[in-house]
């Protein structure tokens, strides 16, 4: 599982030294990543094939012309980059998608289990606060509904 956070310098190539981790866990028919902009947040998103046969699978499962087959196809397959790594253990981030996620000169890579995302440092700092609120009130409305089912005998 891709995990924990890491701030990394970005240099003015573009790249980055992917944790050691991280490419023990992509590893597979190439060295290096899948990266694409992510449907979920302002970053990019990235994993190893195991990533890509999950994307795959999901819109294999839809109909041709499905408007949601489509969209997933354009969103994640259509803007996916393979990013290899060089002797140093980079990879070199697309000048596009730099441009469009504010990547300058720091990055942060933020481990999500079974893929990872490439954040602005600002950025990040604003979504892990929303998602700590939105985790911290899920879980909380989870617990009540909980023991509100216990409370009731199970009975829905």
């Amino acid at each position: 599982m891709f995990l924990s956070t890491f701030e990394k310098p970005l240099d003015q190539k573009r790249r980055i030294v992917v944790p050691a981790d991280f490419r023990a866990l992509a590893a597979g028919p190439f060295e290096g990543v899948f990266c694409f902009p992510s449907i979920e947040a302002d970053c990019l998103e990235g994993g190893g094939m195991a990533l890509f046969n999950q994307y795959q699978s999901l819109i294999g499962e839809l109909s041709f012309g499905d408007p949601l087959r489509s969209a997933l196809e354009t969103a994640v397959l259509g803007g996916m980059h393979k990013l290899s790594y060089d002797t140093a253990g980079r990879i070199t981030l697309p000048e596009d998608l730099c441009e469009a996620f504010g990547l300058t000169d720091r990055v942060v890579l933020v481990g999500l289990g079974d893929r990872f995302q490439v954040w602005a440092p600002d950025a990040f700092a604003a979504h892990r606060e929303a998602a700590r609120k939105a985790a911290r009130d899920g879980l909380a409305a989870l617990r009540e509904a909980q023991r509100l089912s216990r409370a009731s005998g199970g009975a829905a």
